[in-house]
């Protein structure tokens, strides 16, 4: 069984996917992170994120491998790289190149298949797992998503200011949104979740039970 988690950043949908796959006994699909990995990978070799046939390059070159919680990029453990300033605003600018996504689209698929996951993007319920069975989209309100953010970058140690993280978010919304490629929309029959005031445990219970409710129906 597939379940999709879309939604923006900082509506919370990480979480809440890791989580959910706990709770049912799925593996957990971060296609974020891969991302992210590109990412990184184009800034190690020097590669600008807008030099997009050098990107969709290292896409295609690099070797992502997702072990229990951790991405592995050509073999190094790069969890924690990849969430650095820099690697974020690179990852926003090679999520939107074409070939890029082909490259992890292919990639995902055939990490799921035939597996029961939970996978969390901006089009996993669209583009990479339209027969998905159970479908998720989170939203919430721009500014609890950046006093999320805030807080995430606090505990790591870093200190940004509130408007320019809603900036960012505001940003990264509109440019999502608005990419010919694989733009950020809700499937047709997905399931709208709006997060703005409910913990992550409330989250994942009202997924739970969905999704349950949906492999009883299967069986």
């Amino acid at each position: 069984m597939i379940v999709t988690i879309d939604g923006p950043a900082g509506s919370g949908k990480s979480t809440a996917a890791r989580r959910l796959a706990e709770r049912l006994g799925f593996r957990f699909l971060d296609t974020g992170a891969m991302y992210r990995a590109v990412a990184l990978a184009c800034v190690r070799a020097g590669v600008d994120p807008e030099d997009r046939p050098a990107a969709v390059e290292v896409a295609r070159r690099v070797r992502l491998t997702l072990q229990e919680g951790h991405i592995l990029l050509d073999g190094q453990d790069v969890s924690e790289a990849i969430r650095t300033a820099e690697a974020s605003v690179a990852a926003s600018r090679v999520a939107v190149i074409a070939g890029v996504r082909d490259a992890m689209v292919e990639l995902q698929r055939q990490t799921a298949d035939g597996l029961d996951i939970v996978t969390e993007g901006r089009d996993q319920g669209t583009i990479v797992f339209p027969q998905a069975e159970c479908k998720f989209f989170l939203t919430a309100a721009p500014d609890e998503r950046a006093r999320r953010r805030q807080r995430e970058l606090e505990r790591k140690g870093t200190t940004h200011s509130f408007d320019e993280i809603l900036a960012q978010i505001l940003d990264r919304d509109q440019r999502d949104a608005s990419r010919d490629v694989a733009p950020l929309r809700a499937a047709e029959d997905a399931i709208h979740l709006d997060t703005s005031m409910l913990d992550p445990d409330e989250v994942v219970a009202v997924m739970e039970s969905t999704v349950r409710a949906r492999q009883s129906t299967s069986a």
